[in-house]
């Protein structure tokens, strides 16, 4: 029986590809599920939110996994964002 690669190499680029198209299939998603809305057809609805739902989990968990650095300070200067 076959074992899943537990080990990715994926660049952050890579990543960000992957973001990009997970939003984009969201949008798609969304746009369909008003359309349905108008159809009043439930059973896809179900499905369509599904899918939303399991997307909107996976861009969380991957925003969870960046780690987001704040500059150094310089000298005795407070950093200031923004």
């Amino acid at each position: 029986m076959p074992k899943y690669n537990r080990n990715f190499t994926l660049s952050l680029q890579d990543i960000d590809q992957i973001e990009t198209a997970l939003r984009t299939q969201k949008n798609r998603l969304s746009e369909r599920r008003l359309a349905l809305l108008n159809g009043q057809k439930p059973e896809e609805i179900n499905i369509v939110e599904a899918e939303l739902v399991d997307i909107a989990d996976l861009l969380g968990r991957l925003h969870d996994q960046k780690i987001f650095y704040r500059p150094e300070t310089i000298g005795e200067a407070p950093y200031v964002s923004g």
